[in-house]
């Protein structure tokens, strides 16, 4: 029995109610073991982090096992940079497998024995239909699909020809290995499926060894047998394959994993297709694999999610059977802020600047103001902030017309400078095209910190940046690569009309001096305005930050009402 023998210790969801039915009933000996099984021909995105939650997860609540293992079965696609990708990004989540890396290349030579095995069984048998010829014949939903002509050839002559199969002495496309099973069979899998291709590629890990590799179908439910894996968590669309899954171990007489089915992730605004994130990649939409508006997880990362965020998304959406749910990214974004409120700290920066003037400051003062670096964790510690008589502000913190309820800084109107002093505005400096320049404010000395030793109260509060001390930054502000809630949902010829044109635009800006100080992928909150991270492409000559997730803004219900 696992050390979980309290049931209110594990979560209830369908997946660990039937694994405790297994537990209870003593097969596979109340052990549990998971596996995560990607293709090393793309990188993980963020539908993968609920695979790779879930599997690893029920491993540590069980006290089992969970393998990597890399289905690498179709050398054409695969490539050791996504090998190496996969396992930084399952380490970088907070899991590690047991032992060492699996690959299904680790069992072809074991597979190809299997695969005689099913020749001389009778249950398999070389088809020389093409790949069109073999959809054709396979019929449709409502009707039987037709024998091939060569189904009936004798286990002898099934034996030569996949024996010249994998000794490279057939062209691509001009064989391929099938089960015998049922062209009659109501599920369409069923009707002779190929189980054996002929590739005459290059593969990352046996090299040139071999003519031929098995499809995805034969080789994992024999790859979960010979790892002696328990529960074989797949997503929905496998759940018509499990009957296949089920024919190969019985048909082989091998050690019978039980295959188990869940949802899929569906994101709004995301598309999940590993084919559409390669076309992106490959033609230059996106920087690469981790462009931060990439659902992958290495662009998330870049992006400045965190681990921690990403395991909380995937506990809150939970497992269900349920095909067509969809998250709303929200979500996902929420769990983003509520694990960085708790551990960036705030420092400030001015994205669109407007220059304020402080006329009654001494134009050769400055003086440094103690700041802490995180308003509800001592801890985190303090940094000093500048302060002249020149600074900057958010244009938006300024309306020469403002509506009611504007609390922020107006002509005649008072405002408070974080940690600062208070300000007032007398006049408005405008270029000849009408645009605001500079503002002419005063300054109240008996403020000092931000408090008025009178009691007077204002009630807005803005951030600024020295002029004199600025360090000057660029500023990724990201967005939705694509708007629309479902985009792969949208009738167009070419998904990649709908990608949003604003998706990403850089802005120079003005930030405090400790910014600059900054580790490349540290995580920091520009009071009032976002959440940040530093960037792979920073430098200390030019630091670069990326926008990870934005603060609410109540400021904009309200000039949206006004």
């Amino acid at each position: 029995m696992s050390n979980l023998d309290e049931k209110e210790k594990v979560s209830t969801d369908f997946i660990r109610t039937r694994i405790n039915q297994d537990n209870e009933s003593g097969r596979f000996d109340s052990r549990v073991h998971t596996r995560f099984p990607p293709e090393p021909n793309g990188y993980l995105h963020i539908g993968h982090a609920k695979s790779i939650c879930l599997n690893f997860g029920i491993a540590k609540d069980y006290n089992g096992l969970c393998n990597l293992r890399f289905d690498d079965t179709n050398p054409v696609k695969e490539d050791t940079e996504y090998v190496d990708s996969i396992q930084e990004d399952v380490k970088w989540l907070g899991f590690n497998w047991s032992g060492d890396i699996h690959y299904a290349s680790d069992y072809f030579d074991t597979l190809y024995e299997l695969a005689e095995k099913l020749i001389m069984k009778g249950k398999a048998y070389v088809c020389e239909l093409n790949a069109d010829e073999i959809r054709e014949y396979r019929g449709t939903l409502t009707e039987p699909g037709k024998k091939s002509p060569y189904r009936n050839r004798s286990v002898e002559e099934n034996l030569a020809l996949f024996r010249k199969m994998k000794a490279g002495e057939v062209e691509e496309g001009k064989m391929v290995l099938r089960a015998k099973i049922d062209m009659a069979s109501p599920n369409v899998i069923m009707r002779d499926p190929t189980i054996y291709r002929i590739r005459h590629a290059h593969h990352h890990k046996t090299g040139d060894k071999w003519h031929i590799y098995p499809m995805y179908d034969f080789t994992h439910c024999i790859s979960d047998s010979i790892e002696h894996i328990t529960h074989s968590i797949c997503t929905l669309e496998f759940e018509n394959n499990r009957e296949l899954y089920d024919w190969v171990l019985d048909a082989l007489e091998l050690y019978h994993p039980q295959q188990i089915e869940f949802a899929r992730l569906n994101l709004t605004h995301v598309m999940l297709s590993k084919r559409k994130l390669i076309h992106l990649v490959q033609n230059n939409f996106v920087s690469g694999w981790d462009d931060p508006r990439m659902p992958t997880i290495s662009g998330l990362r870049r992006r400045g999610y965190t681990p921690e965020a990403i395991r909380n998304f995937c506990s809150k959406i939970g497992v269900a059977r349920a095909a067509d749910s969809m998250v709303d990214y929200s979500l996902l974004e929420f769990c983003v802020r509520e694990h960085l409120n708790a551990i960036t700290p705030r420092l400030m920066a001015v994205l669109d600047p407007i220059k304020v003037i402080i006329e009654n400051y001494d134009e050769n003062a400055e003086e440094f103001f103690d700041c802490q670096l995180h308003p509800e964790d001592e801890s985190y510690g303090t940094r000093k902030v500048p302060f002249s008589r020149e600074l900057y502000i958010e244009r938006d913190d300024f309306m020469e017309n403002p509506p009611k309820k504007y609390f922020r800084l107006s002509p005649g109107n008072e405002v408070r400078l974080r940690y600062a002093y208070y300000i007032t505005c007398k006049e408005v400096v405008k270029d000849a095209n009408g645009n605001i320049i500079e503002l002419i404010c005063t300054y109240d000395p008996e403020t000092k910190g931000g408090q008025s030793p009178d009691g007077r109260k204002v009630k807005g509060t803005i951030h600024w940046v020295s002029a004199k001390h600025a360090k000057e930054i660029e500023a990724r502000l990201y967005d939705h690569l694509f708007p629309m809630d479902n985009p792969a949902a949208e009738d167009v010829e070419n998904f990649t009309d709908l990608i949003n044109k604003d998706s990403l635009k850089v802005v120079k800006a003005f930030a405090e001096p400790h910014l600059a100080t900054l580790p490349i992928g540290e995580k920091v909150q520009f009071e009032r305005l976002a959440y940040f991270c530093v960037d792979y492409d920073s430098t200390s000559e030019k630091p670069v930050f990326n926008r990870t997730v934005t603060l609410k803004d109540s400021w904009a219900k309200i000039e949206k009402k006004a």
